[in-house]
């Protein structure tokens, strides 16, 4: 008779830890699928109504009930990308210099201070940005950058304008600083990872600590550099606070220059959401929620792909 073999304790674990993370994996599918269905029946109302010209329509007028998504997508689209053209240079620098030139007695306490940076809260990056960043933008940067980028054929175009201080370029510059911790810091971390005998081998055949980053450092890390800077979009995508207190919240499109004001997806559902009355102008709001979750989804799946190909390149080449 053949003995029947009793699972261990050890097989038992085993069993548990694999189905508790295949549970919690399902479940957080799950949740995704809840939160797309919810947005979508919220928003059904504005879907069934305006169709594909909520996505084209400029017009936001709550009080007769029509409403378009174009100015608050186009604001979130700009600021995020004004805001990552900023960043990333900055990022760049700042994760070369720590790894790179620094002092080994700055290093630590100078990318604490920056991870730092990451800690502070929205609404105090917002306030600051208000009472202090603005009215110095408006009356030294803003009349600078009109006197020598607006002059600048099709370029001035977005230099142009009355000097307010709130904006979408002031709001791009809020987020900048906002998202360069979170690249900086990915950056630092994955230069730090680069083996030292290749870049000790590139400076002893004579190169410069440029064409050792260029040539060395960034064809082996730029996978994790991508990944950085495509967190840093997702978390400008979303912002809220920083934005709402900046952007100047302005439903009317009266230009392409970034001095003007202008709104985002989520300063909009900040604003509003509080103080819309009827079914339509709730289910408009919902549907620019269902905007962003998408225009996010859309990001990170295009960032996940390039990863991937970046991937499949560095394999070929091996």
């Amino acid at each position: 008779m053949t003995q029947r073999i009793r699972p261990t304790r050890h097989q038992f674990g085993d069993w548990l830890f694999a189905n508790l993370t295949r549970f919690f994996a399902m479940l957080t599918l799950v949740m995704l699928m809840g939160i797309i269905v919810s947005l979508i029946y919220g928003a059904w109302p504005a879907i069934d109504r305006f169709g594909l010209g909520f996505l084209t329509s400029g017009e936001w007028n709550p009080p007769q009930d029509r409403f378009g998504s174009l100015i608050p997508v186009y604001g979130t689209l700009i600021t995020s990308f004004v805001a990552l053209a900023i960043a990333v240079p900055v990022s760049f620098g700042i994760a070369l210099f720590l790894t790179e030139l620094a002092p080994p007695w700055l290093r630590r306490p100078l990318g604490t201070a920056i991870e730092l940076l990451a800690a502070i809260p929205s609404i105090v990056y917002g306030m600051w940005g208000l009472l202090v960043f603005a009215p110095i933008f408006s009356q030294y940067v803003q009349p600078a950058l009109a006197a020598t980028l607006g002059k600048v054929p099709l370029l001035g175009e977005l230099f142009r304008g009355p000097p307010l201080g709130i904006g979408i370029l002031s709001a791009s510059v809020i987020l900048a600083i906002m998202i360069i911790p979170f690249i900086a810091s990915v950056m630092r971390d994955v230069f730090e990872v680069t083996p030292d005998m290749l870049k000790e081998s590139a400076y002893g055949v004579g190169a410069t600590t440029w064409e050792v980053v260029w040539h060395v450092v960034w064809p082996y890390t730029k996978i994790g550099v991508v990944g950085g800077i495509m967190l840093g979009l997702g978390r400008a995508l979303g912002e809220t606070m920083a934005v709402t207190f900046l952007i100047g919240n302005m439903n009317v499109f009266t230009g392409f220059s970034l001095f003007l004001p202008g709104n985002s997806i989520a300063s909009a559902l900040a604003n509003e959401f509080a103080e819309a009355e009827s079914p339509i102008y709730t289910a408009s709001l919902i549907e620019l929620g269902l905007i962003l979750f998408l225009i996010t989804f859309v990001v990170l799946s295009l960032s996940k792909l390039l990863l991937m190909r970046l991937t499949t390149q560095e394999g070929t080449r091996t």
